[in-house]
């Protein structure tokens, strides 16, 4: 910042002026699925610093199509703010797990459903002040109802929705979750053909996310 704490206006990519540098850290605290962390860190303006934050394995969301048209959604409880969401597919990286197969993964033990054909959309980043999470968007047709396997505990139902009926649930609030509306930011684009999406058949190969995001029609 200025000497008078002012944002300064800037256009040269990537901002590296802005990085902040690492000077000490420890873990706060290690759970089931999320590790925190606490870290002391100089900014750019040479003030020192403590930053939270939590340790994320990443995680795939698909969004499922029929051959009409509709989504798949799931409708479950989410914990941490008492309340039920309605949201696409999602789950976690395994160790070691390419990022199309924990989609087709999610996909079949969740819904039951697989899909023939996927497409990378990307990442989107849902919380980016206090987590490492990155989540990978997929697309997914040709689906073929099978059997879901959900753990214990895993209580979830499943509503299929005719995209203009999904387009209003987000303009009447009852789609609040972040990685569901950056899936439809992409379903929007779609629909005014400003993307087209490049479809892998099943089974591809593993997709590299930088290479799928260079190559993709924006």
């Amino acid at each position: 910042m200025t000497a008078d704490h002012r944002p300064l206006l800037r256009s040269d990519e990537p901002a590296l002026w802005l990085n902040e540098q690492r000077l000490s850290g420890d873990p706060v605290y290690e759970g089931v699925l999320l590790r925190i962390q606490r870290d002391q860190v100089r900014s750019a303006d040479g003030h020192v610093g403590v930053r939270e934050y939590t340790l994320h394995p990443g995680a795939a969301a698909i969004v499922p199509m029929f051959d009409d048209g509709s989504l798949l959604l799931e409708r479950q409880w989410r914990y941490p703010l008492n309340r039920s969401f309605l949201e696409f597919p999602a789950g976690k990286l395994e160790p070691g797990e390419e990022v199309l197969v924990t989609a087709q993964r999610e996909l079949r033990e969740e819904t039951g459903f697989t899909a023939r054909d996927w497409a990378y959309l990307g990442e989107m980043h849902p919380v980016i002040s206090y987590s490492t999470e990155v989540i990978h968007l997929f697309l997914a047709r040709a689906l073929t109802e099978g059997e879901a396997s959900l753990e214990r505990g895993e209580c979830l139902e499943l509503v299929r929705m005719p995209q203009e009926a999904f387009f209003q649930a987000i303009v009447s609030g009852e789609v609040t979750d972040a990685k569901t509306l950056t899936c439809a930011f992409w379903l929007q684009r779609m629909s005014l053909g400003l993307y087209q999406p490049e479809w892998l058949t099943e089974p591809a190969q593993p997709v590299n996310p930088s290479t799928a995001m260079a190559e993709r029609l924006v």
